[in-house]
């Protein structure tokens, strides 16, 4: 029961955010400053919270109406092999993102954009690259 309430909340939350965005967007003549981007993060944000709480509604809804398919997703998504595949696959794209995120960092830092900017892009990238350094070496204890 508390799961569906907060999905309905979520749902809620996100059609809010993105009537304030477009509110914003539409009644605010000249922005200056943190008003130029504040709408457009809130229509974003309320975009992705309302599709995430619709997913879930849709998702519980389904899964009401079949219990058997319901079965059947919940047996997929514990299964050892498809867990081995995701793992890999956040894998791939992890490495891919490193090299990427490197290449935008200095291709930004080379057109000589505001540093701030830079700095919190490499943040960024130096987050992740610890993130991944600390499980590294927490895993390799473990094992």
């Amino acid at each position: 029961m508390k799961k569906i309430i907060s999905s309905y909340f979520i749902t809620v939350v996100g059609v809010g955010l993105l009537a304030v965005g477009l509110y914003f967007i539409k009644t605010i003549e000249d922005p200056q400053g943190m008003l130029r981007a504040l709408p457009y993060i809130f229509v974003g944000l309320g975009c992705g919270i309302f599709g995430h709480g619709m997913g879930e509604i849709v998702i519980r809804s389904a899964k009401k109406k079949n219990p058997a398919a319901a079965k059947q997703l919940e047996i997929e998504m514990k299964d050892e092999r498809n867990l081995a595949i995701a793992n890999r696959a956040k894998a791939k794209a992890y490495d891919m993102m490193v090299f990427v995120l490197g290449a935008l960092i200095t291709t930004f830092a080379l057109m000589a954009i505001d540093l701030i900017m830079v700095l919190l892009l490499v943040f960024a990238y130096l987050l992740f690259v610890g993130y991944n350094t600390y499980y590294r070496f927490k895993y390799h204890k473990e094992m």
